[in-house]
């Protein structure tokens, strides 16, 4: 049942890009698009089938299975839903472009790839508390860099006067700019949470096996705080931030899934939560 369900998940998300990619052709050219409506029911309803998924398969009578794939799955998921939530009010949709085959790569392998276990413990609710909140901070600032490299777009195109086309099916340049820092703000705020959780309900988040992801993690936290910093007090915006974004991303997805990779599938280690 799970193997079908996975196949229709990913079903769902490709017929839901298609749809946007319908959607963008056509406003690009300034014909009649599809109904934002249409998009979002097929959006949700992959969404919800991957949640049920996932969730069958991390969850284990020995504990939560947190293996690279279902990481990986779980980031990917918590990604195309925040950026579903935030469709519901402002034309953003065209971001899942870019995502949502992330969300098809990431749902198939969780399926269909070699089993990659890591199981923590038992459950425990402060180290699940840690887990939660750094997967969530992760899954934010993960959707930002997608932001961001939707706004080098525009300012690339806008800088080289080519206006029309594919920039008549994105939001202004001002309002995704807006989007960018409201999702590094929220993201900064649960990375931040997520160190401190860290600090708190890890036995030694400066062990050897922690080390690595830990100094990678505040490198990461301290290139966020300088941009947002710099934001608030010399209004920084335009291809800096895009610059300073996707660095701080590259920094925390090397702290986490780098990490994971070279244990778990490298290695063939027990990886961190």
């Amino acid at each position: 049942m799970i193997t079908a369900l996975s196949l229709f998940a990913a079903a769902l998300y490709l017929v839901t890009i298609g749809a946007i990619g319908l959607r963008v052709r056509a406003l690009a050219h300034g014909a009649t698009a599809l109904p934002r409506p249409s998009v979002l029911i097929a959006w949700t309803a992959a969404v919800l089938l991957h949640a049920f998924i996932t969730y069958r398969l991390m969850l284990t009578p020995e504990g939560l299975d947190l293996g690279f794939f279902h990481a990986l799955s779980s980031v990917s998921w918590l990604m195309v839903t925040i950026l579903l939530v935030a469709s519901l009010t402002r034309p953003v949709e065209n971001i899942g472009l870019l995502l949502l085959p992330l969300a098809v790569i990431a749902l198939l392998l969780e399926r269909f790839a070699p089993d990659v276990s890591f199981i923590p413990g038992p459950t425990q609710s402060g180290l699940d508390i840690h887990i939660f909140i750094s997967l969530l901070a992760y899954s934010m600032l993960g959707l930002a860099a997608f932001q961001a490299i939707v706004l080098w777009f525009q300012d690339r195109h806008l800088h080289n006067h080519h206006p029309g086309g594919l920039l008549r099916a994105l939001p202004p340049l001002q309002h995704m700019e807006s989007l960018l820092f409201q999702l590094l703000g929220a993201g900064f705020g649960l990375l931040s949470a997520a160190l401190v959780t860290g600090f708190i309900f890890l036995e030694d988040i400066f062990a050897q096996h922690q080390v690595h992801k830990t100094v990678l993690s505040i490198v990461a936290w301290t290139l966020f705080a300088i941009l947002l910093f710099g934001r608030w007090r010399f209004g920084w915006r335009g291809r800096k931030a895009i610059r300073w974004t996707l660095g701080g991303f590259v920094f925390l997805m090397l702290a986490y899934f780098g990490s994971k990779l070279v244990v778990e599938l490298i290695l063939s280690q027990p990886g961190s939560p």
